[in-house]
């Protein structure tokens, strides 16, 4: 059975990533995120080695960010994951970024990943194990509440 939401990816914020201001830097949540979105591709099938044996792999599509509190030097970290959508060639998910401790919901990252063939560099359809671990997937986060910041437009609220 498919864990609803994908709850695998843990790290902590290290020294080299605390800017000037104290806290982690707005490009290092993107690190995490990507940490988190190799968990996804190899639950999928995806992966590293999969990207080396078959020639194809994922690349980022358009992703939309959200930094909601700060995190600080060696706060644990949690991300999950939320399948929202997928077709032969494409899908669409979520990660949530949680302090892993206190529970707060630090940043969200929703993001559309197509599969590419390295050689053409062109969009490719999926391998069929993928598709049918997508498919379980997202029966199982079906039925997971959207997240509010999911189709988010950027813009100064009035």
């Amino acid at each position: 059975m498919t864990e609803a939401p994908l709850a695998k990816h843990r790290e902590k914020v290290r020294k080299e990533w605390i800017d000037y201001n104290g806290h982690m830097n707005v490009a290092y949540y993107v690190v995490i995120f990507d940490h988190a979105t190799d968990v996804l591709l190899d639950s999928i099938g995806l992966g590293e080695r999969y990207s080396a044996e078959a020639n194809a792999g994922t690349f980022a599509m358009e992703a939309h960010i959200t930094y909601q509190r700060e995190l600080v030097l060696d706060a644990p970290v949690l991300v999950e994951t939320q399948l929202l959508d997928f077709d032969r060639k494409r899908f669409h998910y979520f990660h949530r970024m949680l302090h892993a401790e206190e529970g707060f919901q630090a940043a969200t990252l929703e993001q559309i990943s197509i599969h590419v063939d390295h050689e053409s560099r062109r969009s490719a359809a999926l391998p069929a194990a993928s598709l049918e671990a997508l498919e379980e997937m997202h029966a199982a986060h079906r039925a997971l509440e959207m997240p509010p910041e999911v189709g988010n437009r950027i813009g100064i609220r009035r």
